[in-house]
């Protein structure tokens, strides 16, 4: 199968490309050069220093590769997501993007977006999603900023929107390996909230459930979240973790009564998909990435 990945060389994607090119697929990837990887010998690298996010245009390099399937990355709102959507359909047969459980209704309620009781129980795709748009616009330093255009749920519907029975979403976790929150502050930081549950996973595992949807015939039309296929309290989490001088956020303004906690057992049913790295050599290959 031929993938061009959109945005290969950053922390997630240059997993995706290292799985897909070890499984003898013919990989391409475009990017911005911002970021330098070594990646697999085999895969075709499309540069363009000069593509500023959104990604509105795509070089003809990318055309010329004629992609069986192409996986965004990088798509982060309506902009870039229908710039996506327009340059792609009908010169490929997949459209994959990455997005986020930040989507739903209960992350709404978590961060104090969107007033309302308590979403209980495991998110499923078919939970509700935010009505209130924009959830990092009040950070923004300008109107240029990634933070005031950031809407996961715009990107969503652009892809969906289109041809659908070709288009796959992916609704990742909270993300950790030795290239980003190799600190696990995620879980360290809200030590102080023993009973909420945020669902996370290892960066290679999430890169697995990326080359499933991709080379997957059934992921056509479907939208999957990504993460453990157990979510743990935090005090779970730090019964089995080493001890860190990272201090608990006591100034949080999150409504902790609201877990974000995926159920994750579409994309094990409908592709298979199960971890590759275990939970313990996950952990020890982060915490030992940790800078002294």
């Amino acid at each position: 199968m031929r993938v061009l990945i959109i945005g290969g060389t950053g922390f997630i994607g240059q997993h995706v490309v290292r799985q897909l090119a070890r499984d003898n697929h013919a990989v391409a990837v475009f990017h911005r050069g911002r970021t330098s990887v070594a990646l697999p010998g085999n895969v075709c690298e499309i540069l363009d220093p000069l593509s500023r996010m959104p990604i509105r245009k795509f070089p003809k390099q990318v055309f010329d590769f004629e992609p069986d399937v192409v996986v965004h990355t990088m798509a982060m709102g309506s902009a870039d997501a229908e710039a996506f959507v327009e340059a792609f359909t009908g010169q490929t047969g997949r459209l994959v993007l990455l997005s986020s459980g930040d989507v739903y209704l209960a992350y709404g309620r978590l961060a104090g977006l969107e007033p309302g009781p308590v979403e209980p129980g495991l998110l499923s795709e078919d939970a509700p999603l935010r009505k209130v748009l924009f959830p990092y616009r009040e950070q923004a330093q300008s109107a240029e900023s990634l933070e005031y255009w950031y809407e996961k749920l715009l990107a969503e519907q652009a892809v969906l929107a289109s041809v659908k029975s070709i288009s796959t979403v992916l609704r990742l976790p909270k993300v950790y390996g030795p290239e980003s929150n190799q600190d696990l502050a995620t879980v360290y930081r809200y030590s102080h909230q023993p009973q909420w549950r945020w669902t996370h996973d290892y960066v290679e595992n999430v890169a697995a459930a990326v080359v499933l949807a991709a080379t997957h015939s059934a992921a056509g039309g479907r939208i999957y979240n990504v993460g453990e296929a157990y979510t743990p309290t935090v005090a779970e989490r730090l019964a089995y973790m080493p001890p860190s001088r990272i201090e608990p956020d006591r100034n949080s303004r999150f409504n902790f009564a609201q877990d974000i906690a995926y159920d994750t057992s579409r994309i094990r049913d409908e592709l298979g998909y199960r971890e590759t790295v275990s939970e313990e050599e996950a952990l020890a290959k982060t915490l030992m990435s940790r800078p002294n």
